[in-house]
């Protein structure tokens, strides 16, 4: 009853500059919006072309925004009791769905699958298909342990010692990076495109208006016209994994 059927990687952007993710994020993953949704036309959904949306939006008030995951299931009651007995804390019940936070503080949510089975495809050579849950390193044994056994995916060593990986089954659109940070901060989440080519797909980010902010083993850091920070990896955007010279992260 608590099996995921279907991710969503939502992009938390301040409020104020929703116009501007709104305008950059379709354009890099070669989407549509739906109609706003929300008292404050907070929420949106980028809609691929004949395939099912995997990537939603959404304004806050607070903070300069990041991610979160989004997990669609047959039975929102018995996933929301399950999370809760592994550690989560519920922070709102509604019914339909519910927001919830881990045991080391990420946001996540949970609502009602309806259907959703055809992964969007790979877009000019990238695909938006990870979030990455950036752990301070008292956390992160704990929080890897409760996100594994929240999604019951397969957990795997990553490319350095620092990264874990929950690849989920197939057909599913997004998985899970757990990184284990170096300095003791709150948690925290981005998202992290696969790409074909980096460069290639760096060059476009860039002219729709992205920085670059770091450069790092096979990914570059760069910030969005919103100002919210997000990853260029170096990964296969049809299977997510890392070259086979590189041990999959």
């Amino acid at each position: 009853m608590n099996t995921i059927r279907w991710t969503y990687a939502f992009v938390d952007r301040p409020a104020a500059r929703l116009a501007e993710a709104r305008a950059f994020w379709t354009a890099v993953t070669g989407t549509r919006l739906s109609e706003l949704r929300g008292e404050r036309e907070e929420f949106v959904t980028l809609l691929p072309e004949e395939a099912d949306p995997c990537v939603k939006l959404q304004g806050v008030l607070d903070g300069d925004g990041g991610a979160h995951l989004d997990f669609f299931v047959e039975d929102v009651r018995a996933f929301t009791q399950s999370a809760t007995r592994l550690g989560a804390d519920l922070v709102a019940d509604h019914g339909d769905w519910a927001v919830l936070r881990s045991p080391g503080g990420q946001s996540l949510c949970v609502g009602a699958w309806q259907g959703e089975a055809v992964r969007p495809p790979v877009v000019d050579g990238s695909r938006l298909d990870q979030v990455c849950l950036d752990i301070p390193p008292s956390a992160y044994d704990a929080e890897t342990a409760f996100w594994a056994a929240l999604t019951g995916w397969e957990l795997l060593a990553g490319s350095l010692p620092e990264f874990r990986v929950l690849r989920p089954p197939a057909g599913l659109p997004v998985r899970i990076l757990l990184q284990r940070l170096d300095d003791e901060r709150p948690a925290s989440a981005h998202l992290d495109l696969a790409c074909a080519d980096i460069e290639a797909t760096l060059a476009r980010h860039e002219q729709l208006g992205a920085v670059r902010v770091h450069q790092g083993r096979h990914w570059s850091v760069l910030r969005d016209p919103a100002g919210g920070t997000y990853c260029l990896t170096g990964r296969d955007p049809e299977t997510g994994g890392l070259p086979a010279a590189v041990s999959d992260a």
